[in-house]
């Protein structure tokens, strides 16, 4: 039996600054009701449903007009869900898919005619595509402009990073490298993450600072690792919701605080901007 966990908060907050043309919520799941697709057994939560009509309407509440719909753990490979969301949200959304090693050409050009732009690797919830796939996955997709992202501890990374340096595509870091702040900005690992990055060979999200965070709301124990990161390399920096926000069985966050996290982070507005819209533009191809 998984454990349950909470949906999002439907009362998203205006984020107190304004909001440029463009702006990209470049993480966030789309999920289905499980009776329609099934959820798979391995899975390490049981989410209720997240549409696609609740999703729009908090980007309309935030001022968001970009999204990328990153493929759930609870979906496994099956990226139907993934896909219809990129067709219904429209012309503006692009997506990251789960595929297997032995997925098919066929598949992976239906997947990239359907809006993806990335595939997805997961160590730390189940019914993900393992690291194991990393190498002969990023050589199948290094000559359609995809990319790999990776959802693991950053302390993982000192064993990773010499992999990482040499794939032929282009890495992206979920959740500001979902490592405990406790462990400290001197930990190798977040070293680690920070060399990848300064040396252009990885992106990371600024996301999740409540999954990093060890003092709880309002997870102002994240803003030093954000802004090392920033400071480290402002042109592969993007941001994410990281809606519904799944596996959370309690302190839910608000998106609209969410976003205002980004400003602490980089309280100027061209920084803000180039996290939001331009950074996100070179990723994804908008």
């Amino acid at each position: 039996m998984t454990t349950p966990c909470l949906g999002p908060d439907p009362d998203t907050r205006a984020p107190r600054f304004e909001m440029p043309a463009g702006a990209c919520d470049t993480h966030s799941h789309v999920i289905a009701y499980q009776d329609e697709y099934p959820y798979v057994p391995e899975r390490s939560y049981t989410p209720p449903p997240a549409p696609l009509a609740a999703y729009k309407a908090m980007h309309a509440a935030l001022g968001i007009e970009r999204a990328v719909i990153v493929q759930p753990s609870v979906h496994g490979t099956d990226n139907r869900v993934t896909v219809q969301a990129i067709t219904g949200y429209g012309a503006n959304c692009r997506g990251v898919c789960v595929v297997d090693e032995d997925v098919t050409d066929e598949e992976l050009a239906r997947l990239n005619d359907g809006g993806i732009r990335g595939l997805r690797l997961n160590v730390l919830f189940g019914g993900g595509v393992g690291m194991q796939a990393m190498q002969p996955l990023a050589a199948r997709i290094k000559d359609m402009g995809w990319h790999i992202q990776l959802l693991l501890d950053a302390r993982d990374l000192t064993e990773l990073e010499p992999v990482i340096r040499r794939l032929p595509v282009p890495v992206v870091i979920d959740h500001m490298g979902h490592m405990n702040v406790s462990h400290g900005i001197d930990h190798p690992g977040f070293q680690a993450l920070l060399g990848l990055v300064r040396d252009g060979f990885a992106w990371v999200k600024l996301s999740g600072n409540y999954r990093i965070s060890a003092a709880g709301p309002p997870y102002d124990d994240a803003i030093p690792f954000a802004r090392a990161l920033i400071e480290a390399a402002p042109e592969h920096m993007v941001w994410g919701t990281d809606w519904p926000h799944p596996a959370l069985v309690e302190n839910m966050p608000n998106d609209g605080d969410l976003l205002d996290a980004l400003d602490d982070y980089a309280p100027e507005a061209n920084l803000k901007r180039r996290i939001l819209v331009d950074n996100p533009a070179v990723l994804y191809g908008f």
